[in-house]
């Protein structure tokens, strides 16, 4: 293969700022993180874009263990009879649920829908398994699919099916199903922050904007390079919506019956999509060390020239060891430059290369995919080096995507500001708490609310769109 310049190699990535949705579709596809299939908005995740799933829920499902939950696995369809118990819930999922109504031959009695979401279904389940406050509370959460017939359809962002993990749980009180839901929202806003290197800004959905059944839902909101915000995580309290139609009940300490309080929380491969967007440049993908399938690249240099791969080998077998995921690349098909393009197209966090005169000098050359910066290590240090240098990247990433998201929030104060903010960013304004408003800006300027902080000092006294006196600090934003 002729050696390629690196201007050549990723000619074929659209530059962010010239089309950013176009940039975004070329470094999926030219990363090879998944392909298109025969029905329309269903992706197949190729190995390397699967293997930062598998990392991504690792890691998730380690923090749901830590706080007490587990497993369980329910069927994807779900009878109609079940959606219908639930107005809000099927009013808001009709129009994307995709329906089953033959089985082989035979046409089905009951319609069955592929599961949108599966409140109900684990509601019909709670309802035979609690009796008594002894068992609760039910601590669930699953891995799967899930089908969600869309309009419009992107990789990783909107697909028609998706990955994603639903925790569901059912408890005695208001309160514990309360404090479950705020548990869970910190358990996304740390795990975006410090796995995903990806910062966010915590809060409450508006009633518009809330899960369709839920008392209350709660958001964790990222910042895409473009300025528009991206739904990454979701909590919801769903009180006793659900177990009233379902008969979740159980028999109390006091001996009455009640109600139990519920609980659902879902995060998906829209994550993946957030990582891409957030980091990634023109160089392709830019993967924080706790989620990059490849953590180290070893690229031996004028391999044919005596020890060197030998070396290079050496060097890789260590760090492997050491529990670090490293790849050997000895392709004698290409040229170490278009292994360099390749793997920083693939957002590989650390390069090392080993030639002839790195290994007379007892060194490796290292270089980061974050900054580019070279920096020659001796390779009795090596494993302390590269170790230190990945946590050093995780840390410049975040710091680099909070600086970013910090510059393009703005507190607005009239609705000419807020059209001018929301172009390119997050927009924070007071607001009177009427919908009327939240579709006015919606109407106009194509934003939604995205989430009220937790921190509700006023930076105004009036509505930004009414003018009417404000009630709530809030978010809004153009969106994903």
């Amino acid at each position: 293969m002729a050696k390629k310049s690196q201007q050549e190699f990723v000619q074929h990535i659209t530059p962010r700022d010239e089309d950013f949705s176009q940039w975004y579709t070329d470094v999926v596809r030219l990363a090879d993180l998944m392909d298109y299939t025969p029905v329309r908005g269903c992706m197949a995740i190729k190995p390397y874009g699967y293997g930062i799933w598998e990392l991504i829920q690792k890691e998730m499902d380690a923090a749901f263990k830590r706080t007490g939950h587990q497993n369980v696995s329910m069927p994807m369809l779900i009878p109609e009879s079940l959606l219908l118990k639930e107005a809000d819930h099927v009013e808001g999922f009709a129009p994307e649920v995709a329906w089953v109504t033959q089985g082989g031959t035979e046409p089905l009695t009951e319609r069955l829908a592929i599961r949108p979401t599966s409140e109900t279904i684990f509601c019909t389940m709670y309802a035979k398994w609690v009796q008594s406050w002894r068992d609760l509370p039910l601590l669930y959460n699953q891995w799967c699919s899930v089908m969600r017939w869309e309009k419009t359809t992107r990789p990783f962002l909107r697909t028609s099916e998706f990955l994603w993990q639903e925790g569901h749980t059912v408890h005695a009180t208001a309160e514990e199903a309360q404090e479950e839901t705020m548990r869970m929202l910190e358990v996304y806003r740390d795990f975006c922050e410090n796995v995903l290197a990806v910062p966010v800004y915590c809060g409450q959905k508006s009633e518009k904007e809330k899960f369709a059944g839920a008392q209350a839902t709660y958001s964790v909101e990222a910042m895409m390079q473009d300025g528009k915000a991206l739904q990454s995580g979701t909590s919801h309290n769903f009180g006793t919506n659900f177990t009233e139609p379902f008969e979740v009940k159980f028999l109390d300490k006091d001996g009455a019956q009640k109600y139990a309080y519920e609980t659902s929380w879902g995060t998906s491969t829209r994550f993946i999509g957030a990582l891409i967007m957030t980091h990634g440049d023109e160089r392709g993908l830019k993967l924080p060390p706790k989620v990059a399938p490849v953590q180290v690249v070893v690229v031996p240099v004028a391999a044919h020239k005596e020890g060197v791969l030998e070396g290079a080998k050496a060097v890789a077998d260590r760090l492997t060891e050491a529990g670090l995921r490293v790849k050997l690349d000895d392709r004698d098909n290409v040229t170490p430059g278009w292994k360099f393009n390749e793997w920083e197209l693939k957002g590989v966090p650390l390069r090392l290369e080993i030639g002839p005169r790195d290994l007379e000098n007892r060194q490796a050359m290292c270089v980061r995919r974050d900054t580019f910066e070279k920096t020659p290590v001796p390779l009795d240090e090596i494993v302390e080096s590269v170790k230190a240098t990945l946590c050093a990247i995780q840390k410049n990433l975040y710091e680099i995507a909070r600086a970013f998201r910090d510059a393009r929030t703005k507190d607005v104060f009239t609705m000419e500001e807020l059209e001018e903010q929301v172009n390119g960013g997050y927009a924070r304004a007071m607001w009177c708490g009427e919908r009327a408003c939240e579709d006015e800006i919606k109407e106009r300027f194509g934003a939604t609310s995205r989430n009220m902080p937790f921190d509700q000092t006023p930076i105004a006294e009036t509505c930004v769109c009414c003018s009417k006196p404000a009630k709530k600090l809030i978010y809004f934003a153009k969106a994903y």
